[in-house]
């Protein structure tokens, strides 16, 4: 019997060329995120302000203990969940109800898919204000209401209600990901074989019940995938607070990285922001982990 073929070491000088064009990638990253990555993990562990020239003056935990006592990071963190749970799982059944809908073989559907993900492509800068000017108390939201309710009708303070401010941010990042997660459940639904649902068919499954039988188990993957990425960026969300209420009215839509922010450039305590951040660093690990142990192998790569 022969001996079983050795690899080539023609190989070595590809893998070398595949290092060499990867290198400068590399080097970007390690520059722009691993490094700044480990001076924020260490600064979280000293007492530091802007000047870097100053000697880090390290406290150990002392950062740690001060974070579980901070009553205000334990309120931006629940409202970073309610965040979380106010935008996940409409965007999770908004998106894939979506997908459903344009995934047919109708004349100008493509149109229609284009439609719904035109939000994707405006500017989220572009959107929060366009959406700050629907809210305010003069503008096209409430002026319609006044038309409709009468002279008598008091102006809805969308961002000025502590009540109202957090759901009218919401809807800013609704309206903005549902296009983008729809083009991942279509990608999902577009590889499932038309022969399940005709079997599905013949088996008495037809309307929603089909989407119960054959789409819901086999879109398990992308559920997950849309679930965690839209968790991640919910609890990550910063833009359209900053641009729509700076963390008001009474601090109602302060969340993580809006307090991290504020921080390190209002209260210039980068060593306390560090250490907020790296907190958040292990809810979004944690997130990560979540989707990587139901998806698995059996899910998106």
């Amino acid at each position: 019997m022969a001996p079983a073929p050795r690899l080539s070491s023609a190989s070595a000088p590809g893998t070398r060329t595949a290092w060499t064009f990867l290198l400068p990638a590399l080097l970007l990253l390690a520059l722009s995120v691993l490094l700044p990555a480990a001076m924020a993990l260490l600064m979280s562990f000293s007492r530091s302000g802007l000047d870097v020239s100053e000697p880090l003056q390290f406290v150990g935990l002392a950062n740690f203990r001060r974070l579980l006592a901070d009553p205000m990071f334990l309120r931006v963190a629940l409202t970073t969940f309610l965040y979380l749970v106010g935008v996940v799982p409409p965007i999770v059944l908004g998106s894939l109800a979506l997908a459903v809908l344009v995934n047919r073989a109708l004349p100008g559907i493509h149109a229609f898919r284009g439609a719904f993900y035109t939000p994707v492509l405006v500017s989220l800068v572009v959107a929060t204000i366009a959406f700050r000017w629907l809210y305010a108390e003069n503008g096209l939201i409430n002026s319609w209401l006044t038309t409709l309710l009468g002279s008598r009708f008091e102006p809805v303070g969308f961002l000025t209600d502590p009540r109202l401010a957090l759901p009218s941010v919401m809807l800013v990042t609704l309206w903005k990901g549902l296009g983008y997660y729809m083009v991942i459940f279509l990608a999902g639904l577009q590889g499932i074989s038309p022969d399940l649902y005709e079997a599905a068919a013949l088996d008495g499954s037809e309307g929603w019940r089909r989407h119960l039988d054959i789409t819901l188990p086999l879109l398990r993957p992308y559920v997950t995938l849309v679930a965690v990425i839209s968790a991640i960026g919910a609890t990550k969300v910063f833009e359209e607070v900053f641009l729509m209420t700076q963390g008001g009215p009474a601090d109602s839509t302060r969340t993580i990285v809006y307090y991290v922010y504020d921080q390190a450039f209002g209260e210039l305590e980068i060593a306390y922001a560090c250490t907020i951040g790296l907190a958040l660093f292990l809810i979004v690990l944690v997130l990560s982990v979540i989707r990587w142990v139901f998806a698995g192998d059996r899910g998106l790569t």
